[in-house]
């Protein structure tokens, strides 16, 4: 069936396989590389490939880049040279899935207006607890966060405590928001701050926001606008660290959490420079 050594041939079939082509394709094309030209039903014979789906199989590997017609008259085959082929068909599988990447991610956003208006309209009428929201997936609370972080206007506050769903120090929202004229304030745990986190302090600073450290902070607090925002806690039975989110959307929380936030940040130590 071909010229390689058997191990070699079932090595390099499979990873062709692995690859993309299915293993007709594969075949077909090792028996190629070991010849410089076949007809296509010469070729099924050699490739143990079905008569009726040689041409399929050869129309195929031409649209792959892996064969090529040489000479149309009698329409003879002829495997593209590895080097060529591999890499030219690794990069138009990069490029497809890019394209489905993008596609997804317009379908996704369009999904979510859409949805939005539905859901809103489906809670116009708020319920007791509505001000409320228990979440326990890390994802969620980053979402959650993200987005109150992406629209508040006048005021962000936050305990910063590992491990975190988002990042603080290393989160774009919280430097944009600065820049749009937002004061920001982060209270973080000395201990939790590593070599990267410590180089970040003066970029932030240069963004307008504060940043102090003081240790035990009794909770993870991000508050936003005195109106909404998060609390973290740690749950007490698990033992991995694991942290379940209260989202609230209440003044008289959020002023509470404003008055906590005063209490710790009055306590707190000036940040130290990088250098």
């Amino acid at each position: 069936m071909n010229d390689l050594q058997d191990v070699e041939y079932e090595k390099f079939w499979r990873r062709l396989q692995q690859m993309g082509l299915n293993a007709y394709e594969a075949r077909s094309y090792l028996v190629l590389v070991g010849h410089p030209r076949f007809k296509a039903l010469e070729l099924a014979a050699r490739a143990q490939v079905p008569r009726q789906k040689i041409y399929e199989v050869l129309d195929s590997l031409v649209e792959k880049g892996f064969a090529q017609v040489v000479q149309e008259k009698t329409k003879l085959f002829s495997a593209v040279e590895p080097g060529m082929a591999i890499p030219a068909y690794l990069q138009r599988q990069k490029e497809e899935q890019e394209r489905n990447l993008n596609e997804q991610h317009s379908y996704g956003q369009n999904l979510v207006r859409d949805l939005r208006i539905a859901y809103a309209e489906g809670h116009v009428g708020r319920g007791t607890l509505d001000y409320l929201r228990i979440v326990n997936e890390p994802s969620q609370i980053a979402v959650q966060y993200r987005s109150m972080l992406g629209a508040v206007e006048r005021e962000y506050l936050e305990f910063s405590r590992p491990p975190y769903a988002v990042d603080p120090l290393d989160e774009q929202l919280v430097k944009q928001a600065a820049a749009r004229g937002v004061a920001c304030r982060i209270l973080v745990e000395p201990e939790a701050l590593d070599d990267d986190h410590r180089q970040r302090l003066d970029e932030y600073a240069a963004y307008g926001v504060e940043v102090r450290l003081i240790s035990n902070l009794p909770m993870k607090l991000a508050a936003f606008d005195g109106t909404q925002g998060l609390i973290a806690l740690l749950d007490p039975v698990i033992t991995r660290p694991t942290w379940t989110a209260i989202v609230f959307d209440h003044s008289g929380m959020g002023e509470a959490m404003q008055g906590l936030f005063e209490q710790w940040w009055r306590k707190a130590e000036p940040r130290p420079s990088a250098d």
